[in-house]
């Protein structure tokens, strides 16, 4: 069989996360980037530096006829993008959140159904070998669950800035808590049915709408119960600052973080350095039948890797014609939760969702 051409990508948005999938296209053979679009000029790797950069998403479409569009601009444009690249014929990827507002998430959801392509959503933990592996040992444990959850960021300097940006359309607990509901939906089957938040604007570099520190609850119809906290900016403690911690009646599973790690580190955000795995089960003595189990997660694969399987899962979904219904199913779905808790933080009550 000849080898498949491979498919021309374009890449819109050149932030953090734009540049890294943007190398992992230039990396892979099974892309070839027709072009790279962002607002301004930014500082490319070396590996990007061959590309020059166009500044309309619509032109690049139109011009170079894709077969994949990248988005991983601000979230207040993901579905305008995703639904526009759809329609002109290209599989999509888009980072998360998918969208601002839950009807804008079913809409592109809809797109990719009505013009049969592909949608991946960048839920990079879903790619990753070591949360994989926390989520089979959780569902083996048996439900109801306690999820406790957070990432905190002691930022400054222009990690601050890309925060400040970011909270210009979107708050901490909805474009980082994505990722652990989607976690959370991944270990329990069961129903997000009820949602209660709180927050607080911890300065005046924001708009007086928004809010840096933010903390929801989530309660599911099987009786598991769920929170997370996402907090940004240079007031932020980085004591537990990464918790991500699954109880059930019969134990638990936890990420244990190394001493010394950085809560503005882009790879503390993924590696797990060990997970903890503890059985709930006693002797005839009542004590602990068996001690803790250690499960080092050495060699796990860094933010650049995990952005480079994210694109080879979006390629094999393209080429094998993967059902991604449950993936975007779930993308909805946590996205649901996260605004309704934004919804209950400024609203003061409760969300039944």
């Amino acid at each position: 069989m000849s080898e498949e051409k491979p498919r021309r990508v374009v890449v819109a948005g050149l932030g953090n996360m734009g540049r890294s999938h943007a190398l992992a296209y230039h990396t892979n053979p099974g892309f070839e980037i027709a072009a790279l679009v962002n607002r301004s000029d930014v500082p490319l790797p070396a590996g990007l530096s061959g590309y020059g950069i166009r500044r309309s998403f619509d032109e690049a479409l139109r011009d170079e006829r894709p077969d994949v569009a990248c988005i991983a601009t601000y979230s207040d444009s993901h579905a305008d993008y995703a639904v526009e690249a759809f329609e002109a014929g290209c599989h999509v990827f888009v980072e998360k959140p998918l969208a601002t507002t839950v009807a804008d998430a079913k809409r592109v959801v809809a797109a990719a159904k009505a013009n049969g392509k592909k949608l991946v959503i960048g839920y990079i933990l879903r790619h990753h070998p070591s949360w994989i592996r926390l989520i089979a040992e959780a569902r083996k444990l048996g439900g109801p669950y306690v999820f406790r959850m957070n990432l905190n960021q002691q930022s400054s300097g222009h990690s601050w800035e890309t925060h400040k940006q970011l909270m210009q359309t979107t708050s901490p607990i909805v474009d980082c808590g994505v990722h652990y509901l989607d976690v959370m939906l991944q270990i329990t089957d069961a129903r997000p049915v009820e949602v209660r938040g709180m927050g607080l604007r911890l300065t005046d570099e924001i708009a007086p709408t928004m809010y840096n520190y933010g903390h929801l609850q989530v309660l599911f119809d099987d009786g598991s119960v769920g929170w997370y906290e996402a907090g940004w900016g240079p007031m932020i403690s980085e004591t537990a600052f990464f918790v991500k911690d699954v109880i059930s009646p019969n134990g638990c599973v936890s990420i244990v973080m190394k001493e010394g790690v950085k809560s503005d580190d882009i790879d503390t955000h993924t590696k797990t350095s060990t997970l903890r795995l503890h059985s709930a089960a006693t002797g005839a003595d009542g004590k602990f039948a068996k001690a803790d189990e250690m499960l080092s997660m050495e060699g796990e694969p860094g933010h650049q890797d995990l952005c480079d399987l994210e694109q080879a899962f979006l390629l094999k979904a393209i080429r094998e014609d993967l059902d991604l219904t449950r993936h975007m199913d779930d993308a909805v779905k946590s996205l649901a939760v996260c605004l309704a808790a934004d919804e209950s933080v400024r609203s003061g009550a409760p969300i039944r969702l």
